[in-house]
């Protein structure tokens, strides 16, 4: 006999690929171990020695020390993927790219969207808990180079434990520009919004409140017109921005990417004049490498360079350029620079 928290753990490890998510699930399991440890402790304590003939006082304080170790260690472990997960991160703010990520419940087709919308090919079946480690990839959303990730889908009621021990994987949702949150809108009425409720509170439990949310409905070819209509209708109580889709076949994708683009970070329109210089063909390789350049010329003595890139990108760029003796304008310039500049 084994209880519901030990059933998802079961499923865990045999879904898990990726050595973080082994370490997840193994922690997971040892605080599981432990809660029990510390009862078997209690009661020998007391004088109760648990189970037949019990564990003397000495192999439960033992058995009790040697976990807690193990925990430790793999505390540790976990730390230094998520200190490595933050530099990530931090470089990818520093390039300017915005940071999409897909949430929902598990086996809403959250990693048959991933690979629709990136044309990648990540695991997506209908098994449960397919997806257990984070998985991120660039994609050109409208002329935009935007991050999006994958990531581990909810479930109704998941001990704590199993959040806190996930919790460097839900990370990648608390940071996102935009949380698409994929539903299964070929269920039931009455599991959809269970399931949709999960997600919305689990988000909540995670910290990522506040954070745009694009409700994404998957597997409309499923189902009806008449029946998405009524669905759709339904879930505007529970939530807003409901987009249709069918990740599978890549109906009203497009529409779903317009509505992506609205959450893009905001890009400013620039042109710069460089001497030319070893050291200014050196910037604009940068820059090809960093924005979104539209129009290079080679003058005489100059380089214009006509591009894209988000405001503090662009302060960064124009810092290099004044010091090369060249000019760089843009609307707004002003206002844009102290927003760029707190």
């Amino acid at each position: 006999m084994i209880d519901r928290f030990q059933l998802i753990l079961e499923i865990f490890s045999r879904r898990a690929s990726r050595r973080e998510a082994k370490l997840q699930i193994d922690l997971a399991r040892l605080r599981y171990e432990l809660a029990h440890a510390r009862e078997k402790v209690r009661l020998a304590r007391i004088g109760e020695q648990p189970g037949f003939l019990g564990l003397g006082k000495y192999e439960v304080d033992v058995y009790y020390e040697a976990v807690s170790r193990q925990v430790h260690g793999i505390q540790e472990k976990l730390k230094t993927a998520r200190r490595t997960r933050e530099l990530h991160r931090h470089r990818r703010r520093k390039l300017g790219f915005s940071l999409f990520s897909l949430a929902g419940y598990t086996n809403s087709g959250k990693s048959t969207l991933f690979n629709t919308l990136t044309q990648e090919h990540v695991p997506a079946n209908p098994d449960l808990f397919t997806t257990l480690s984070t998985t991120t990839r660039a994609v050109n959303l409208l002329r935009e180079t935007v991050l999006i990730t994958d990531t581990v889908g909810f479930v109704d009621r998941l001990p704590l434990t199993l959040i806190e021990a996930f919790r460097s994987t839900l990370e990648e949702t608390i940071f996102s520009d935009l949380i698409l949150l994929v539903v299964d809108v070929s269920e039931p009425q009455d599991e959809i919004e269970r399931k949709l409720l999960c997600c919305l509170d689990t988000i909540q439990e995670i910290g990522a409140t506040g954070i745009p949310v694009i409700t994404v409905l998957n597997k409309t070819d499923l189902i009806s017109t008449r029946e998405l209509t009524d669905r759709t209708g339904n879930l505007k109580d529970y939530t807003s921005n409901l987009i249709p889709v069918s990740a599978l076949y890549k109906t009203n994708i497009n529409l779903l990417k317009e509505e992506m683009a609205k959450h893009l970070i905001g890009h400013l329109q620039s042109f710069a004049t460089i001497p030319i210089s070893k050291e200014s063909l050196s910037l604009v390789s940068w820059v090809f490498d960093h924005a979104d350049v539209r129009k290079v010329e080679y003058e005489k003595d100059n380089v214009n360079i006509s591009f894209g890139a988000p405001p503090h990108l662009t302060d960064k760029i124009r810092d290099r350029v004044d010091k090369l003796g060249g000019t760089l304008r843009y609307e707004g310039e002003e206002s844009l620079r102290t927003q760029a500049k707190p």
